[in-house]
């Protein structure tokens, strides 16, 4: 929200500059004429209209990531940093998230995870694991709550990266 507010505080300084710009011109002098070829109602409306050349960076919870939603780093490894910056995927970015599964908590949680990616992945790119320039990574976003009969309190979250650490551009869905 942030960011819509900066945007929108940019272009109206920018307007608010072209009108003053404008009407600085014609002062003092009766007979001046502008050197711009642009009239003041297209200025402005060339600033409104432009759009932002590269879209910001946005802060979410990596618990929150939904499929289709490009990281700018990789995911985390360190369990304190909750926070990751997504990005739109037809910029560099290091992952990509194309599955989000709940499952059960169990001593081989990590072989419940590298199922349901390796099935998933299959199903979003239309390519096997391993056979391609993309690897397979996950986060676990466990939500267990003994007190309850939940049995998938947990949920993977499944991203894809280039095999040889560099960035992706576009989305990897098929």
């Amino acid at each position: 929200m942030a960011v819509n507010e900066a945007v929108r505080h940019a272009v109206a300084c920018l307007a608010a500059l072209a009108l003053l710009a404008a009407c600085d011109a014609h002062t003092g002098n009766p007979n001046a004429t502008s050197t711009s070829p642009v009239s003041t109602t297209s200025a402005q409306a060339a600033v409104v209209a432009a759009p932002p050349t590269a879209q910001a960076p946005k802060t979410e919870n990596w618990f929150e990531l939904q499929v289709g939603e490009c990281l700018a780093d990789p995911p985390p490894s360190d369990p304190g940093v909750v926070s990751v910056a997504v990005v739109d995927c037809a910029i560099g970015h290091a992952a990509e998230v194309y599955l989000r599964a709940n499952v059960e908590v169990n001593a081989a949680i990590a072989d419940v995870a590298d199922r349901e990616c390796d099935t998933g992945f299959a199903r979003y790119t239309g390519q096997s694991v391993g056979r391609g320039p993309l690897v397979v990574t996950y986060l676990i976003d466990s939500n267990q709550d003994r007190t309850s009969a939940n049995p998938l309190p947990s949920t993977v979250i499944c991203l894809l990266q280039a095999s040889n650490g560099g960035p992706l551009t576009g989305s990897a869905r098929r």
